[in-house]
């Protein structure tokens, strides 16, 4: 059985109130036989007569005047379906999905969010997490986000817009042996307004904490094939004291003792009372915000504001030099 559609249910509401064909026909802009030819089809799809056609006049069968509710609920279900789409383009309302993996959620987003929500508080943002800059790529490829912000993503069609340069430190117990040494020296990169962001010592080679037992994170999580390939280029394969889930939970694990972490520093929390080392020599990813081909206005808007609030290190030419 055929599935009545909206163009049926608008040209029976017509007959319906002008109570003819022929003056339906000419409110609707058609034919008068395009008009009886959408009507039979109509009623062939519900199996029954609607109309009971009369000399001068159209009368609704038993079958009609129960339709008829329903078609003029759909109609009007479907002009607040349009109007929400007008809104929607013109930021008024609607929702916007955002994927990131999630040290973006962490230390990038919010200050981004809050700003979103004074100038659109009528466009909603529902957020996806994911724990590997894969699994990001994919869900957005499967149209289950509206954009994406993550590592730059490989073979991708859509625009891509960089934001910026993610510093990366390494974070130990702020009574670590590594700290005496440099107490003096300044981890400056990467700090935010009101933020204390620990003690900072400087910097370190990776190779220098090859024996170390390390705050590791889980396979899934793509920060664990970002610390083995960092170890790997310093002649090492880390050791695993702790294997943390949550990324968020790396810092403050390291902090505790339980062995040094490699965490983007964006995510350092507030008031954190650990030992922050830059790897010697800096390791850095380019983080991107990624859309479909042709995003809509909405999804450009929130793009936008992204790159200009997002707070990520500088560039690296603005980077001072590590230190040996």
């Amino acid at each position: 059985m055929a599935t009545p559609t909206l163009r049926q249910l608008e040209y029976l509401a017509a007959v319906v109130d002008t109570g003819s064909f022929t003056r339906a026909a000419e409110q609707l802009h058609v034919t008068q036989p395009a008009l009886s030819h959408q009507i039979r089809a109509l009623e062939t799809a519900l199996g029954g007569p609607l109309l009971e056609r009369l000399p001068r006049s159209v009368r609704l069968t038993p079958t009609g005047r129960a339709v008829l509710p329903h078609a003029r609920a759909a109609l009007a279900e479907a002009d607040r379906l349009q109007a929400v789409a007008r809104r929607a383009t013109g930021l008024e309302e609607g929702e916007l999905e955002v994927a990131a993996v999630y040290s973006i959620s962490l230390g990038i987003l919010p200050p981004v969010l809050r700003a979103w929500h004074r100038r659109h508080p009528g466009v909603r943002i529902r957020l996806r997490e994911y724990a590997h800059a894969d699994r990001l790529q994919e869900a957005m490829a499967a149209g289950r986000a509206d954009l994406a912000i993550g590592p730059a993503p490989e073979g991708w069609e859509g625009p891509i817009r960089e934001l910026g340069v993610e510093e990366f430190t390494v974070v130990l117990a702020a009574d670590d042996p590594l700290a005496a040494p440099r107490a003096d020296d300044g981890l400056r990169e990467g700090r935010r307004e009101g933020r204390s962001e620990g003690r900072t010592a400087g910097s370190v080679a990776l190779g220098a904490l090859a024996d170390r037992a390390w705050v590791h994170y889980a396979p899934d999580n793509g920060l664990a094939d970002l610390l083995d390939q960092a170890c790997a280029g310093a002649g090492f394969h880390p050791r695993a004291a702790v294997r943390a889930e949550q990324t968020s939970a790396a810092p403050l694990l390291a902090a505790a003792g339980l062995g040094p972490a490699l965490v983007p520093a964006d995510i350092i929390p507030p008031h954190f009372d650990g030992l922050l080392l830059r790897p010697d020599p800096p390791i850095r990813r380019t983080l991107t915000a990624y859309t479909r081909t042709r995003p809509d206005p909405c999804t450009v808007a929130f793009a936008e504001l992204l790159a200009e609030r997002a707070r990520i290190n500088p560039p690296v030419a603005e980077q001072p030099a590590g230190h040996g």
